[in-house]
């Protein structure tokens, strides 16, 4: 007998993880649509050629390709290199995330687009990465992203939507890090390697997993000599408050027009009084993110350091993204949010209301054939009413559709009285309380 299993790295969800998911969901859609964003979807597949080359190479090893139909043989032949043979074999590939796809739709529909454009999207996304708590192969992002804009009110408000809804979701000590990437590229041209910016950002991106001195190591592999290693290093480490670290890098990168850009870009994001945040974005001059196309400010959200999970959100402006697809010159910022990291940390904070779980509020018990019509009544005026409610299907002894109901945490019986006609006996499980009510009282109930 086949033993039955579903591939690495993907799930299913049971109805109460899905309502617990949806009760996040629900909160990052209403907070996107409060700031005029517009909803969008693009296909679960793209075109190999669509994705690769626009991740770093890191990104490019984890694209799931997906192999074409018919004579694959005779297809491989045609190949005169390995990467044209990926082409040839895997013409279409698994999105990797949303923003590439995005990118794409923007410039297939630039003409009918009014610019700037706000638009959200959530949607699953697949990458080969190794399994782990926090990691999975099958994973949802919910992205917001503004495209032709320039303004860094984009950014300011974005980062507010981490706040937002955040809060909304009762998530405290979470942490909004910042850092701009021309203030990289100043890094690189200090250390003299503007050539290496790359290479530098995939390294000190790492810190956090490998360590300092596995940054070192990776950055002495990347081709840096041991005084340029301790240039980044020592950068990397200037601390203080935002102020204290905006002066410092207006020294260190004094001959980086670059670089004072994204200094300056940073100091007017943090410096605004446009809004108030719950928890105040700070500079943390280690964050990278490692994908290619950033170009302004990024972004890392932190989970609650009484949580071991990292990041659960990031993202950061990239001035020519959709340049990668021949229409160059508009500009977008964009964040993304992480699902099912937040799923894990609010388990485990145990910051989900019942609410969030709970789905039937009410269920009848069947009465038998004879009173059946008399109850399907009284089912309908509830679910009029809004209020969640079965019907038990079966006519069984009502034990066991107390037992049923108690089993699925639904909070509210009722049923009809057999010795009590015109009297509907409802009762409260967890607070065991009952109520005999009268059909023209049930109306106004207040379960």
């Amino acid at each position: 007998m086949i033993k039955l299993s579903i591939p690495q790295g993907t799930r299913d969800f049971g109805p109460e993880v899905v309502r617990k998911r949806n009760y996040i969901l629900s909160a990052i859609r209403k907070t996107f649509e409060l700031y005029g964003f517009q909803p969008l979807e693009t296909p679960t597949m793209e075109n190999t050629s669509t994705l690769l080359g626009k991740y770093g190479e890191e990104g490019d090893r984890l694209i799931f390709k997906i192999l074409n139909n018919g004579d694959i043989l005779g297809q491989a032949q045609m190949a005169k290199d390995s990467r044209e043979l990926g082409l040839l074999l895997c013409e279409k590939a698994l999105r990797y995330d949303l923003t590439i796809p995005f990118a794409r739709y923007v410039v297939m529909n630039h003409g009918k687009l009014s610019l700037p454009f706000r638009r959200y999207q959530i949607q699953p996304v697949w990458r080969g990465d190794k399994p782990q708590r926090g990691r999975y192969r099958e994973f949802y992002q919910c992205d917001a992203d503004v495209v032709g804009s320039n303004s860094l009110i984009n950014e300011i408000e974005l980062l507010k939507i981490y706040d937002t809804v955040l809060t909304d979701l009762g998530m405290t000590g979470y942490q909004l890090k910042v850092n701009n990437r021309k203030v990289l590229a100043g890094l690189a041209e200090l250390v003299g390697r503007p050539d290496l910016m790359i290479d530098i950002t995939i390294a000190i991106d790492k810190l956090d997993k490998i360590g300092a001195n596995g940054v070192r190591e990776e950055l002495a592999e990347r081709g840096l000599q041991p005084f340029e290693i301790g240039t980044v290093m020592d950068f990397i480490s200037v601390q203080g408050s935002n102020d204290e670290k905006l002066e410092r890098l207006m020294q260190l990168l004094a001959d980086s027009p670059t670089g004072l850009k994204g200094v300056e870009e940073l100091r007017f994001i943090l410096g605004s009084n446009l809004t108030n945040f719950n928890s105040a974005p700070t500079i943390d001059l280690t964050l990278a993110r490692g994908l290619n196309y950033y170009t302004g400010m990024i972004v890392e959200v932190k989970a609650p350091e009484s949580v071991n999970m990292g990041s659960i959100g990031g993202g950061g402006r990239y001035d020519d993204l959709t340049g990668l697809f021949g229409l160059p010159g508009i500009s977008g910022v964009g964040i993304s949010f992480g699902v099912d990291r937040i799923y894990d940390v609010l388990e485990e904070l145990k910051l989900f209301p019942a609410t969030a779980q709970q789905s039937t509020q009410v269920i009848f018990f069947n009465p038998g054939a004879e009173k059946l019509g008399e109850v399907f009544g009284y089912v309908s005026q509830l679910r009029e009413r809004g209020i969640v409610t079965e019907l038990y299907p079966d006519d069984i002894k009502q034990d066991k559709q107390y037992k049923y109901a108690e089993k699925r945490g639904i909070p509210f019986i009722a049923y009809i009285e057999e010795n009590a006609p015109g009297i509907i006996s409802i009762k409260n499980i967890p607070l065991k309380q009952r109520y005999n009510v009268k059909p023209e009282e049930l109306a106004g109930f207040e379960f």
